[in-house]
């Protein structure tokens, strides 16, 4: 036991002498509780061995490691993670979160560790529409969207009439429940960031298709509940992995290198 307890406080000291010598913020091995929906890859998903794997789970693994921490991972749907977090019922959520003054109103926001630009995604043998505008002036055309998502207000304002009840968004709970719908041909397009496009079209051979141009850009951010105590040690370790090249190792890792499926 004597041993046990030495080489455990070795390891915390090691730890804590890898961040300072970084100068970042030691946590002193806190257990932190993160809540996902591994429903986006490359950031988050389940690889075909059902392991939680992607660009934001790295991310955070290096944090912990260079800042002390642990971590716990929880699921949940999107449009229950927001106020779940607001509630405190997790200390972090993650899962290519668009930083918005809205969403600041109920939760906060890490500094961004991304930034993304929605596109339509679309069936592979897709030829009745190859933009926004076109697919617009169809009236049969319809686009599948998660509500409160950043893809379905893109799609309400920048796409269709600015009528968020409009009958040609049709809704679903997940992002991935939207991906089947447009496979089975239920719906027409499906908005989403180029990130989690790529990714889903990686892994389609061919199924799959982005078309038209990005229709504006979105800084990803973690989110916390309100006056939490982690923001700040967590915006220094993003900083961080900003400035020594690893979040460009991570997109080269997850956009370039690694293959969806494979």
């Amino acid at each position: 036991m004597k041993i046990a307890a030495a080489l455990a406080s070795l390891a915390l000291g090691l730890s804590t002498t890898a961040a300072l010598a970084e100068g970042l913020p030691d946590l002193g091995g806190r257990e932190i509780t993160i809540v996902t929906e591994n429903a986006y890859p490359p950031l988050q998903f389940l690889d075909k061995s059902g392991q939680a794997v992607g660009w934001e789970y790295d991310m955070v693994a290096e944090l912990a490691k260079r800042m002390n921490f642990t971590v716990k991972y929880e699921n949940i749907s999107w449009d229950a993670m927001i106020p779940a977090v607001s509630e405190g019922q997790f200390d972090l959520g993650m899962t290519g979160i668009t930083i918005t003054e809205e969403r600041k109103e109920k939760v906060d926001f890490s500094d961004p560790y991304m930034r993304s630009e929605s596109i339509m995604m679309v069936r592979g043998d897709e030829s009745r529409f190859s933009d926004a505008k076109s697919f617009a002036a169809n009236p049969d055309l319809l686009i599948g969207a998660q509500p409160g998502t950043t893809p379905f207000y893109t799609a309400v304002y920048e796409v269709l009439d600015g009528n968020e009840a409009n009958p040609r968004i049709k809704l679903f709970e997940t992002f991935g429940a939207t991906v089947e719908a447009l496979k089975a041909g239920d719906v027409d397009a499906v908005l989403t960031d180029q990130t989690a496009g790529k990714g889903y079209v990686d892994a389609s051979a061919g199924g799959l298709r982005l078309v038209g141009e990005p229709m504006g850009a979105e800084d990803f951010g973690f989110i916390f509940p309100k006056g939490s105590d982690l923001v700040v040690p967590l915006n220094a370790g993003i900083a961080a992995l900003k400035a020594d090249g690893t979040l460009d190792a991570l997109n080269r890792k997850w956009f370039l290198d690694y293959k969806m499926g494979g």
